[in-house]
């Protein structure tokens, strides 16, 4: 058997360089793209019928509600005129007619703002279903996690998608809202004093400006970290309770309260900055919008002192200059959950650049490592691979090649960190990183077997039928693959198939892993690849359900420390680090026994076959 070399050069390992620093928008004109990159396909693809309809709705509501405003602020002018000319007439004539006014305002009131939710609430679903879509295909979720390229993806989606839509919402409902009320009611207060309009035009200006360049980009910044440090410190309580078990083992309360009062530090720190910077807003807030109070009164005193405009009118104008300066205003009185939407908006921005498509790729992100090539093949062959960690030059395996058959059975061994597990990503397509090509059948012909299962929520009979969400299988077929694997009184025990239950609790470990091989026999994939998947298994149990798979004619390929498992195999590929590796027939393969070399010609990919014991040195 004439087989590939792989090379013993030891390889420099250079760690991978760190993930840059992210940093909030502006408000800005980036800012102002990120916001349109983000919304625009809401509006422009499938669902833009409904979303057009549905803003012109909320926008004949609002011109609505603006002209009953307005209405109801020349009313209560009107009352208090009359009030001032001791006209009783003149009075209950505009009670009446405000009174009218309010059973039509009030409604409408109601109905635009449930609208204004429903709408939110919609576009919250669309969003989140196009992100998850980008989140789950092509495994991102898992390249996410593995070369930590974003924070806390999870909380983007459930959070940061929920904030954009209603606050995109809202602010756009608000400025919209403030244009039509800024036209309504200037043309009031044009026709009371032009001195007043002008002042408030320079006025307004004038706080706008000061809001942006003062307050603007601190309060921005200090938001997008406070929405990382909430997530990384929410992330460190979720690892406690899903690490429960195991950290009340190790009694390691201590370490982990000390890592937890680490994360909650930088939230309570961040916060207090974000405070500091917040009571100055306040305060200048405060004082813009409590000044509105006097500015009307005093330019207006001479008129209504000299009797050349009545008491009314003066009320009127005050209302119509309160209302035009919320108007022009509107950044100033909002400007701090602007700067949170801002710096929400950003993080949905980097996380889009990563799992939609058609997306521009972020900056640092790009993986400029060679690429491991894949091809469809009738069985899976590895040629010439070369296999490094992600963002990692370091060498795990050099110039590995073979071909496994219908029915063969290799067995990976080797020291811990040699890349045992690390090769077994790669022929599942979750590590690319290096170089040579891997052919395989599709992947719907694969099926992994982990040390620890994954058990989701759910039925039993989800967990057997699992990845699939539906199974032709009857139940008495599945429980018929309950006793294969030795589980003949699980169902019954449980409460029946369809009984849910915590399984990660209720299940030790050893009938996880009895479970997780009921999924193989539904499923019956061509490739099982099994990483100490017997692990907790009695040796008579193991037998079993290896003796099962090789009777199946499943192609096996394993990780196991254990002698015993050796009999199931056809193959054994030994790897012996740096890089290196050994080829042998399982036949009369020992793990304790050292290994003659004979080396291959480095070029030839051949198929394994059962044969005499044969080692190949890298």
């Amino acid at each position: 058997m004439n087989t590939p070399t792989s090379s013993t050069k030891p390889a420099t390992d250079e760690p991978a360089a760190p993930p840059k620093r992210q940093r909030a928008a502006p408000l800005s004109l980036a800012a102002w793209k990120q916001f349109v990159n983000v919304a625009k396909p809401y509006w422009l693809e499938d669902q833009k019928k409904k979303a057009w309809s549905l803003l012109i709705l909320l926008i004949v509501l609002m011109l609505v509600e603006t002209k009953l405003a307005v209405m109801l602020n020349n009313q209560a002018g009107e009352m208090t005129s009359a009030l001032a000319a001791k006209n009783g007439d003149r009075f209950w004539t505009s009670v009446r007619a405000c009174l009218f006014v309010l059973a039509i305002a009030v409604p409408v009131y109601a109905f635009y703002y449930y609208m204004r939710d429903l709408f939110a609430n919609q576009w919250r679903r669309w969003l989140t279903g196009r992100f998850l879509d980008g989140y789950l295909s092509g495994r991102k979720y898992y390249e996410l996690g593995a070369d930590n390229a974003i924070d806390n993806p999870d909380q983007r989606i459930s959070e940061d998608v929920n904030t954009f839509t209603g606050r995109s919402i809202n602010f756009l409902l608000i400025f919209l809202g403030s244009l039509m009320q800024l036209v309504a009611f200037s043309t009031v207060l044009w026709s009371i004093s032009h001195l007043l309009v002008g002042v408030l035009a320079v006025y307004a200006l004038a706080g706008t400006v000061i809001a942006l360049w003062v307050f603007g980009t601190p309060l921005i910044h200090l938001n997008f970290w406070q929405l990382r440090r909430e997530a990384d410190f929410r992330f460190s309580l979720m690892r406690l309770r899903e690490n429960a078990e195991s950290i009340a083992f190790y009694r390691g309360e201590a370490q982990e309260r000390v890592h937890i009062d680490s994360k909650l530090d930088k939230v309570i720190n961040n916060f207090a900055r974000l405070i500091k910077r917040q009571r100055s807003l306040n305060l200048f807030q405060r004082s813009f919008s409590q000044l509105t109070l006097v500015l009307p009164s005093v330019i207006l005193a001479n008129g209504v002192l000299s009797g050349e405009l009545e008491v009314g009118r003066a009320i009127q104008a005050a209302g119509a200059f309160t209302a035009v300066l919320g108007a022009v205003g509107v950044i100033v009185d909002n400007f701090e959950s602007l700067s949170r939407f801002v710096a929400g908006i950003d993080r949905l921005q980097a996380l889009s650049k990563l799992v939609l498509p058609n997306a521009e790729p972020q900056a640092g992100t790009v993986d400029t490592h060679p690429r491991i090539g894949r091809r469809p093949g009738p069985h899976l062959a590895l040629e010439a691979v070369t296999l490094h960690p992600p963002q990692s030059e370091r060498v795990l395996i050099k110039e590995l090649s073979l071909a496994l058959q219908p029915g063969d059975a290799l067995l990976i061994t080797g020291d811990s960190g040699c890349g045992k597990s690390s090769l077994l990503r790669a022929i599942a397509g979750l590590w690319h990183t290096g170089s040579g090509t891997i052919h395989h059948p599709p992947l719907e012909d694969f099926f992994f077997l982990p040390q620890q299962p994954y058990l989701q929520s759910g039925t039993l009979r989800s967990q057997l039928i699992y990845p699939s969400a539906h199974s032709s299988l009857s139940d008495e077929q599945l429980l018929a693959i309950l006793e294969q694997v030795h589980l003949p009184r699980l169902a019954e025990r449980v409460g029946g198939l369809d009984a849910v239950q915590d399984w990660e609790k209720l299940l030790s470990v050893g009938e996880q892993q009895r479970l997780a091989f009921a999924r193989v026999l539904v499923h019956q994939p061509g490739i099982v690849i099994l990483d100490e998947a017997t692990s907790a298994l009695d040796s008579a149990n193991e037998a079993s359900l290896y003796g099962r798979l090789r009777d199946s004619g499943t192609t096996l390929i394993s990780i196991a420390h254990r002698a015993a498992v050796l009999r199931h195999h056809t193959h054994v590929l030994h790897l012996t680090g740096e890089g290196a590796w050994e080829l042998h027939a399982a036949d009369g393969y020992q793990f304790d026994e050292p290994v003659t070399a004979v080396p291959g010609n480095g070029s030839d990919l051949q198929p394994l076959r059962p044969a005499p014991k044969v080692a190949v040195a890298g």
